[in-house]
């Protein structure tokens, strides 16, 4: 891991409203913490698996949001340079690929649980994600 990413970890990590942020790759760890507050709620993080992730549905009055099964990196492509999954104003089956999350060197793919139209991407290329974190909007067909 270059000085760049890490730089842009920790950019990431404080503008998060995470407590801690743990990376180890080979020889190399780095651990970010932040003051606790004494009335903050504790909490486990979710552990990465490889297998595809499927969202729970969380209706709104606007649509419904595709939450962030899992901490980590989204991605709208599937590499960078490559066009988005979705973009707005596209059409959404159950099942498509919305995005990518990647936690702890593993790339979760996050599928759409519904069928429906995307209205709104609710979060950067490359940004952090925290857990239950809205990602997109979609209203239902």
């Amino acid at each position: 891991m270059n000085e760049q990413e890490i730089e842009r970890l920790v950019d990431k990590f404080e503008r998060s409203s995470l407590n801690e942020m743990q990376i180890s790759d080979n020889n190399f760890k780095l651990l970010l913490t932040k003051p606790h507050h004494s009335n903050a709620a504790n909490s486990a993080a979710p552990v990465a698996t490889s297998a595809p992730v499927q969202t729970a549905e969380a209706p709104t009055e606007d649509g419904a949001v595709v939450p962030a099964p899992l901490v980590g990196l989204v991605y709208l492509a599937a590499q960078p340079g490559k066009p988005v999954f979705k973009s707005v104003g596209d059409q959404v089956k159950a099942g498509d690929v919305v995005c990518l999350i990647e936690a702890m060197k593993v790339v979760n793919e996050v599928k759409s649980p519904y069928d429906g139209i995307l209205r709104e991407v609710l979060v950067e290329d490359g940004s952090l994600v925290e857990y239950d974190q809205p990602l997109f909007r979609i209203e239902k067909n």
